[in-house]
């Protein structure tokens, strides 16, 4: 479900209760653990985190009006869903990623890069944590230009 809200705080307002306890969970700790280049904002109608235009002026590839997105939160019709571009974009954060949440004995629901998760019991914060602090700013702009040069399209401006 797309949102139409402005800001994040209008967002969480509009959610039922327990989704926005659980998504307030989570986005506390994906801020503590988020590097300090990325930002915070509404994002394709939910919650998003990216490279702003300020450190990456190129922005997302396929729409440059955009800044490059690394991960988002949101709440859809039958689940909530945590978006972590730096693990679709890498077999290596992937493997990782996987490992570790296995370790933690909880199923994983998850997409190429969208972990689906109903309760905020189902997730590993300690996870999700390091999942995001493990990818800084500068680390995940040269994996983007890596992905695009690999699909030749050559490094961006």
């Amino acid at each position: 479900m797309i949102s139409k809200a402005k800001t994040v705080r209008e967002y969480l307002a509009a959610l039922p209760e327990d989704r926005r306890a659980a998504l307030e969970t989570v986005r506390k700790v994906i801020r503590k653990s988020l590097d300090k280049g990325y930002e915070e904002g509404m994002q394709y109608g939910m919650i998003g985190y990216y490279v702003p235009h300020k450190l990456y002026p190129a922005g997302y590839h396929c729409d440059p009006s955009q800044p490059l997105c690394y991960a988002g939160l949101a709440s859809q019709k039958n689940h909530m869903s945590l978006y972590l571009m730096s693990i679709y974009g890498s077999p290596d954060e992937e493997t990782w990623f996987r490992r570790e949440w296995a370790k933690t004995g909880k199923k994983l629901d998850m997409g190429k890069s969208c972990i689906r998760f109903k309760k905020i019991e189902d997730v590993p914060l300690e996870v999700i944590g390091k999942a995001v602090a493990r990818v800084p700013v500068e680390k995940y702009i040269a994996s983007a230009e890596s992905a695009l040069r690999a699909r030749g399209k050559g490094k961006r401006k």
